[in-house]
Order: structure tokens, then C-alpha cells, then sequence
């Protein structure tokens, strides 16, 4: 009976809205695996600065999230995930005419500021469209169509780089795009009250102030998750797995799994559970991937990662949602992906130099320190902050 009197969750638009969320994040990570080894390959940039080119729209990610949630607070989500979604697509061209270092910056930096106002505003028609009931479930699940994208694009980018050349891989990316919106257009969003323009504008608006806490925590294993797309499949060559690329499938094997379970949990109440349990899964997983060099262990421990950041993120997303007032969703997620985003650019910046001066296992101990660290921190701090704040 309990099963019967669930509201619907896989209504048509928000089918939609995962699928156009897919293809977009698809679209984008197949440059995440592709852009190192073209740069060092073909433009002959050094180890140590690949970091500086992968972090450039991650940085301009975070001049633009506060905003994109104030924005589609305000304005239609569709009609800005329209808009900026065409812009993404329109600036994968650019890579074509990248020769220079700098002009690849360029060209990163504006991708990050339509992805930023894009993936905002697709994630907040998201919960728009999902019941609020089932509102964990249903970020989980939208999740995994994100984070199974970016384990498949890079694994498929591999493949394409290695057997067609960079500007292949570019035009698929973005056919990949158009056809996100196409599916963008295909979304019936719900009506939303006005919101006054006329409203007072303060810090709150843009980030939502009293989830500092979680924020700071979520940088420690948002910088673990930056070292995976770009250096991974550097990593395996150097430790002779014959396609890396094998990784990103268990990767997202991971991902799917922790998905039917860690959503529902959180429905029930048992939040920092999950989230304490996905932080030590990461530690551990992250340990052996650094110490353990063989094709078993490179292969698990992808798959142990994927479950806990699986758990992990829609979690530490809820945290915030359910610490924000109804009129400030947008804002709340976008606190939550700058979190994100600064550690995903902290996780490459620092990744590049790390691997160039000393070793690829040194960066996956820092990883694995930097989650065990985010635990203690979570149970002993974060979760305390949030049971006195949360609003839900």
C-alpha cells in the first residue's frame, strides 16, 4: 500500500530533464580525459601545467554560479537552460581555432560560465518536476545521469582520440549537445508564483550564507573527485593497465549501484549516516588505488569510488535544499556546485603540479587524507551546524 500512495516520479519532463542533463554532461567530459593528452602531445604543455588549462572553466564555474542562482530564482529555468545551453554548444567551435595555450584558456573559461548558468538551472527545473516526497530520490537519480556521464564520455573519448584525432572527438560533442536541446525543449516546467524584482538584494541571494559549514567540508572530497577525469588515465598508463579507460565503467558501475539504495536512505531520515559512510568508502578506496597496482585493484577501487561519491553528492546537495527556503532552490544549488566546482579546480590546479614534481600515487594519498579528514570533520561539526539550521 505504502508503494501505491508514492507520487509518480519518471513523469515525461522529468525524464526529460535527466536526458537533456545527460547529454550535456556527456558532451562536456569528452574534453576532460582528451584535453591533457592533447595539450601535452600536440601543443607540448608541461605536466606540471596541464592543471592550469583543466581548471580554467572551473574557476569561471565559480564567477558564475552564485548568480545563475539568483537568476533562475527569478527568471523562466527553461528559457535560461534554452539559452545557455545553445551557447555551450555554439562554443565547443572554438576548440577549432584554439592554437595557442592561451586561447585554449579563453575558450575553457567561456565553456564554464554557460555550463555554470546551464547545469544550475537544469538541476532546479529538476526538483521542480520531482515530487517533494520523493525529492532525494529524485536528485539521486538525476545525478546518476550527470555522474554516469562523466565515466562513459571520457571512456568513449578515449577511444575516439586514440583512433579519429581531437576535431572527431569535438563534433561528436557537439551533436551530443544539439541533441540535449532538443530534449531541453521537449520539457513541460511547472508554473511558478512571481517573484518580486523590486526584493532587497543581499549575500543570501547569491549564496546561501548559513550552509558555509557544509560548504567548506564539501571542498575536501570535491577536491578527491577533481583528480579523477584528468589524470587517470595518465596514471594508468604509467603503472601498465592496457586501457585505463576501464576504470570510468566501474567508476559509474559504482555510481548506478549506490543510486537504488543511498536516495531512499536519505528519504528516511538517515542523512549523516550516508554521508559519513560515502566519505570513508571514498578514503579507503582512494588508499588502495594509490598503493595497489594492478589491474583488480585499479578496477575495484574505481567502482568502491563511484559508490561513495554516488551516496555522497545527493546528499550533501539535500543538506543544503533542506537549509533553504522554497523561494531559494536555485540559490541553494548553486552554493552547492560552487562547493563543488572550487574544490573540483583546487583537486586539478594543485593535481597538475603535484603529478609533475612528485608522482600520481602521491595524489591519491592526498585524495584519500583530504576524505578521511571531510569524515571527521562532517560528524564532529557539519552535521551538528545542520540540525540546528535545517528548515526541513
Amino acid at each position: 500500500m505504502e508503494a501505491i500512495s508514492k507520487p509518480r516520479l519518471w513523469s515525461l519532463s522529468y525524464l526529460n530533464v535527466c536526458l537533456a542533463n545527460f547529454l550535456m554532461a556527456c558532451s562536456f567530459n569528452l574534453l576532460m580525459p582528451s584535453i591533457p593528452l592533447y595539450i601535452t602531445e600536440q601543443m607540448g604543455v608541461e605536466q606540471s601545467k596541464t592543471g592550469i588549462v583543466l581548471a580554467s572553466y572551473a574557476i569561471a564555474l565559480m564567477f558564475v554560479r552564485p548568480f545563475s542562482g539568483y537568476v533562475v530564482d527569478l527568471y523562466s529555468r527553461k528559457k535560461i537552460l534554452l539559452i545557455s545551453f545553445s551557447c555551450y554548444v555554439l562554443i565547443f567551435l572554438g576548440y577549432f581555432w584554439a592554437t595557442t595555450v592561451l586561447l585554449f584558456v579563453l575558450i575553457r573559461f567561456l565553456h564554464g560560465i554557460t555550463w555554470g548558468l546551464s547545469t544550475v538551472s537544469s538541476s532546479t527545473l529538476a526538483i521542480d518536476v520531482v515530487p517533494s516526497e520523493r525529492r532525494a530520490e529524485g536528485i539521486g537519480y538525476y545525478g546518476t545521469f550527470m555522474n554516469v556521464a562523466m565515466a562513459i564520455g571520457p571512456f568513449i573519448a578515449i577511444h575516439i582520440y586514440n583512433n579519429y584525432g581531437f576535431d572527431i572527438l569535438l563534433w561528436c560533442a557537439i551533436a551530443m549537445g544539439a541533441l540535449g536541446i532538443i530534449t531541453v525543449a521537449l520539457i513541460k516546467a511547472p508554473l511558478r508564483p512571481v517573484v518580486e524584482q523590486t526584493q532587497k538584494l543581499s549575500l543570501d541571494r547569491f549564496f546561501l550564507v548559513k550552509g558555509l559549514p557544509i560548504f567548506l567540508n564539501q571542498l575536501l572530497p570535491c577536491f578527491a573527485w577533481g583528480t579523477i577525469g584528468p589524470f587517470v588515465a595518465q596514471y594508468g598508463k604509467q603503472i601498465d593497465i592496457p586501457n585505463a579507460g576501464i576504470f570510468f565503467l566501474f567508476w559509474a558501475g559504482g555510481i548506478i549501484a549506490s543510486r537504488v539504495f543511498a536516495g531512499k536512505l536519505v528519504d528516511k531520515g538517515k542523512i549523516h549516516e550516508v554521508n559519513v559512510s560515502a566519505m570513508t568508502i571514498v578514503a579507503i578506496s582512494f588508499f588502495v588505488f594509490a598503493t595497489v597496482h594492478n589491474i583488480y585493484a585499479f578496477c575495484i577501487s574505481g567502482l568502491f569510488i563511484g559508490v561513495g561519491f554516488g551516496m555522497m553528492f545527493p546528499a550533501l546537495q539535500t543538506l543544503y535544499i533542506n537549509m533553504a527556503e522554497n523561494s531559494q532552490r536555485g540559490t541553494a544549488n548553486s552554493t552547492y556546485l560552487i562547493g563543488f566546482d572550487l574544490g573540483l579546480a583546487i583537486g586539478m590546479l594543485l593535481g597538475g603540479y603535484i603529478t609533475g614534481i612528485f608522482s600520481f600515487p602521491t595524489l591519491y594519498l592526498v585524495a584519500s587524507g583530504l576524505c578521511l579528514l571531510s569524515t571527521i570533520i562532517y560528524w564532529f561539526y557539519s552535521r551538528i551546524v545542520f540540525e540546528r539550521k535545517r528548515l526541513r
